[in-house]
């Protein structure tokens, strides 16, 4: 037996595996007593932890719309001032367990899927502090493209208290 095409095929299925269990960081928890109907709608990414598909971009706004099959849509939009122009994504979230309770999967490509978990959100869904599925993935997100100072601070402070990395955060320019 060749060695080779088992390994492969181990380490792809381990792969899909773990894109299809997006879970919150350890000691982290997603928000109960979630109502998706008041979340849905245009949102501005205020500040995010770097990552790849969103290097460099401004502008971005994250917006949430209801799916005929019960999930929700999702439209990421950002400009790169490097490129001039727009980029956009579109993609689709799935609650993993009970839809009161903000833990969901989100993907842009196929069966892969991250976490998208809203860990802070304000009585009027106005702010909100959102991981993904470890530390490296952090977004605070506003209804309108500025924060108020005292917000700000409230929603570093919750971030810094569950050990992300607050001090790298890049604030995006709207």
């Amino acid at each position: 037996m060749k060695l080779w095409p088992v390994v492969t095929g181990v380490a792809i299925a381990l792969t899909l595996v773990a894109c299809k269990s997006p879970t919150p960081p350890k000691w982290v928890q997603p928000i109960t007593g979630f109502d998706a109907s008041r979340y849905l709608g245009k949102w501005y990414e205020i500040a995010r932890l770097e990552n790849r598909f969103e290097r460099g971009l401004q502008q971005v706004t994250a917006t949430y719309g209801k799916r005929s099959d019960g999930g929700i849509s999702v439209l990421n939009r950002g400009f790169d001032p490097q490129k001039q122009k727009w980029s956009e994504s579109e993609g689709k979230a799935y609650f993993t367990g009970e839809p009161t309770t903000a833990a969901l999967k989100v993907s842009f490509f196929g069966p892969f899927y991250g976490g998208y978990n809203v860990i802070k959100l304000d009585d009027n869904y106005q702010y909100a502090l959102v991981s993904g599925p470890n530390r490296d993935y952090l977004w605070i997100l506003s209804r309108t493209p500025t924060l108020p100072e005292t917000v700000k601070q409230d929603y570093l402070n919750t971030a810094r208290s569950l050990g992300f990395r607050v001090d790298q955060l890049v604030w995006v320019k709207q």
